[in-house]
């Protein structure tokens, strides 16, 4: 694992907003009383939100303060785990996955487009809009290449529609989310190319069953008491 450490430049500090503490409650009220450190991977995720991207070092001491904890213990976890961005990122974060899957399917096109569009790997744009990184495995292995910017998903990219893409997001136009082509999800594109012909399945489902045949009506009298009864 690479390491990972607080940018050089770091603002002077950060106020956890109303907002904020709203959310903190709602987390720390998810946990028993004296356990409101651990609420600190969600808070943290928040607080990055609430900072733009990125998670500067002021705020990491807040969320310590706000849960009782030693910064230490927070800026561990903040240096742990990746999804915590330790530098200033674009409005616009692009994370491009790199590992086999896509990198057979074209992954390394896509990343000449990010470096040609968006200038070199952690580089925020002059404008703000952009930034992008190197990462492993998305889990989206069927649609490769894929990104994921903020939050969602782009997938089955080719160099021109991802040049689009990009395009698209930096003038404000509505972008579609996931496969960039006719696929619906990870299904093939075009339709379900197996399993389609309806002679595999006509033996799959059990015949009718014959229905019963109706009860007799009882004979007259056939329940009536005998006689010196």
């Amino acid at each position: 694992m690479s390491v990972r450490r607080l940018a050089a430049e770091q603002p002077e500090s950060f106020d956890i907003t109303p907002e904020l503490e709203a959310i903190a409650q709602k987390l720390i009220a998810k946990y028993p009383e004296g356990r409101q450190a651990s609420a600190v991977v969600p808070l943290l995720w928040e607080t990055q939100k609430a900072a733009g991207g990125w998670l500067p070092e002021p705020a990491i001491r807040a969320v310590a303060e706000r849960l009782g904890m030693a910064n230490i213990r927070v800026l561990e976890i903040a240096t742990f785990y990746t999804m915590f961005n330790l530098e200033p990122v674009g409005k616009y974060f692009v994370q491009l996955c790199g590992t086999t899957p896509c990198m057979l399917r074209g992954a390394e096109a896509i990343k000449h487009v990010c470096e040609k569009k968006i200038g070199h790997e952690r580089h925020v744009s002059a404008d703000g809009t952009f930034s992008w990184l190197e990462v492993e495995c998305l889990g989206a292995c069927t649609n490769a290449p894929m990104v994921q910017i903020n939050d969602d998903y782009y997938e089955d990219l080719t160099p021109e529609n991802f040049e689009k893409l990009l395009d698209d997001l930096a003038a404000g136009r509505p972008v579609k989310v996931g496969p960039q082509n006719s696929r619906r999800g990870s299904e093939p594109e075009g339709g379900a190319r197996v399993l389609s012909d309806p002679a595999l399945y006509a033996h799959a489902v059990a015949p009718e069953a014959p229905a019963a045949p109706a009860a007799e009506a009882p004979t007259s009298g056939a329940f009536a008491p005998t006689s010196g009864e």
